[in-house]
């Protein structure tokens, strides 16, 4: 059985593949590498350099290798950039999938793993105090970003071609993504917090916290942050949950990835400060960021229950493997 990973060459889907291939799953990669980087690939790890959108290479790839399972990874992820930019992100995440799911129903693939998103929930509400509850995969979803918008929009496309097809699904719904399991590995973009506080440490500037009122314990929204190591196998799992025989029937299956832990933004500047060494750049407050959730933590309960999964590393890990990875590319 081998399985085609969109993606492969990204942060994510790098780990992806080498927690498959660790496990002695056989994977073919296609990433247009935009943003994905071939060398965090092995040697033997095949490569095919393309678009979700090329129908006829996605056609190719498939039958060329056999693909019996996909793990769908290939996006446009930035928020903000999806507001400016929201027809690139329609036809990127979701025209992109259409794609690609037409070209899997089409070569009789029958097993479908999305790489969702917590930002499908939006801005949780409810709660003890104003303060969101734990959010549960039966949370109201509701995007506030067009990115949020396309990964929404994608696990309906997913759920109704599984339906149409036969096609077993897992939609995987990511919260704060961190670290690396190696350090070639390391995420190399500089939107999310962890590479932005490092930037400005190296400089020996003071962390930037956005807004510190928020109706949480010190102020600072709180999030629950996710090892990629950890985020990887859980594709791993959804993997062989689909191939195992009780899945071999069309059947579809979303959960959250997520430790049910959160972290705020104080803890988590102190804590990088703490690695990086210098605890004396305490962090600095400046105004809140519009649309910013006070607290989104997963419930982890679902996957534990219906795949066996449960994060195992904790936020030094998160940190410690991150710093030692971005001290790599900034020698």
């Amino acid at each position: 059985m081998t399985w085609l990973i969109t993606g492969g060459a990204g942060y994510i889907g790098a780990h992806v593949v080498e927690a498959m291939r660790g496990a002695g799953q056989p994977v073919v990669v296609l990433d247009d590498l935009s943003t994905g980087v071939a060398t965090r690939l092995g040697a033997d790890v095949p490569l095919v350099t393309g678009s979700v959108l090329d129908r006829p290479l996605l056609d190719e790839t498939l039958e060329r290798h056999a693909v019996t399972g996909v793990v769908h990874l290939a996006a446009k992820k930035q928020v903000g950039d999806s507001v400016a930019e929201p027809l690139l992100y329609y036809r990127e995440n979701v025209h992109g999938l259409t794609v690609l799911l037409q070209a899997v129903a089409a070569a009789g693939v029958r097993r479908f793993v999305f790489s969702s998103s917590a930002a499908v929930y939006g801005t949780p509400e409810g709660g003890t105090g104003g303060v969101p509850d734990l959010v549960t995969e039966q949370s109201p979803c509701r995007p506030v970003s067009p990115y949020g918008e396309t990964k929404l929009a994608g696990e309906w496309l997913v759920r109704a071609a599984g339906r149409a097809h036969g096609i077993a699904t897992v939609c995987l719904r990511y919260f704060n993504v961190a670290g690396a399991a190696r350090p070639e590995l390391v995420d190399t973009g500089a939107a999310n917090v962890i590479p932005m506080f490092f930037e400005r440490i190296a400089r020996g500037e003071r962390p930037e916290i956005f807004g510190d009122d928020y109706p949480t314990p010190d102020g600072t929204c709180v999030r629950d942050y996710v090892h990629v190591a950890d985020l990887a196998r859980a594709h791993l799992v959804a993997a062989r949950h689909l191939a195992a025989p009780a899945a071999g029937a069309p059947g579809d299956l979303t959960v959250n990835v997520g430790t049910g832990r959160g972290v705020s933004v104080r803890e988590l500047a102190e804590r990088v400060a703490e690695v990086t060494g210098h605890p004396e750049l305490t962090p600095r407050v400046t105004a809140r960021r519009q649309g910013d959730p006070a607290r989104v933590v997963a419930s982890a309960d679902l996957a534990r229950e219906r795949l066996g999964f449960t994060a195992r590393r904790d936020l030094g890990e998160m940190v410690s493997s991150a710093w030692e990875g971005w001290r790599l590319l900034h020698p």
